[in-house]
């Protein structure tokens, strides 16, 4: 039976607005610098990362954001706060990869089994060169080895939603990290 938009679970935040900005923000500065020669493709993951990424892009200086482009890629693989073990392709690109520096962005890296699925497709596209950047890395739970150039914060074994994490598409909106439960 769904859950009233209303009913609430117990959160606990693990990490402050304040926090999430200021690791954005310096984020934002080492991909400026590594990418000051280039014109890269960011690439978001649906749903989750759609927040962080046009944070993260807002404190990118303006000549690179006059260069960069961007797309997003739907993939799914949760079911409540469970992995279905199964990755859906759910959209697309439709910008093209071939020659391009691309940097995935996604909100966590969990299992790592989305992500793995989305590096060796667009692998397969044959990019300059493709890097990862994610808000939450949660290394205990991974089952995927993917490699993760930048990374926000490492936070324990635990669900999390807010700053695009959700739970049933529910607490996206959150300008903090929290736990449920």
């Amino acid at each position: 039976m769904p859950r009233s938009p209303l009913e609430t679970p117990a959160l606990r935040v693990l990490i402050e607005r304040p926090q999430v900005e200021q690791r954005i923000g310096e984020l934002a500065q080492m991909l400026a610098a590594d990418y000051a020669g280039s014109a890269p493709l960011l690439i978001g993951l649906l749903n989750g990362a759609v927040q962080f990424m046009m944070a993260l892009m807002e404190r990118l200086p303006g000549e690179l954001l006059a260069r960069l482009d961007y797309d997003f890629i739907g993939v799914a693989s949760y079911q409540g706060t469970e992995s279905s073990g199964q990755v859906e392709l759910t959209k697309d690109l439709v910008v093209a990869v071939a020659g391009r520096d691309v940097l995935v962005v996604d909100g966590i890296v969990d299992t790592g089994r989305s992500l793995d699925f989305v590096m060796a497709m667009i692998a397969s596209r044959q990019p300059l060169s493709l890097k990862v950047c994610t808000l939450l890395n949660k290394p205990a739970r991974r089952e995927f080895p993917v490699p993760i150039e930048y990374c926000g914060f490492e936070i324990e074994d635990t669900f999390v939603v807010g700053y695009g994490m959700d739970c049933d598409q529910r607490y996206r909106a959150l300008r903090h990290i929290a736990a449920i439960g």
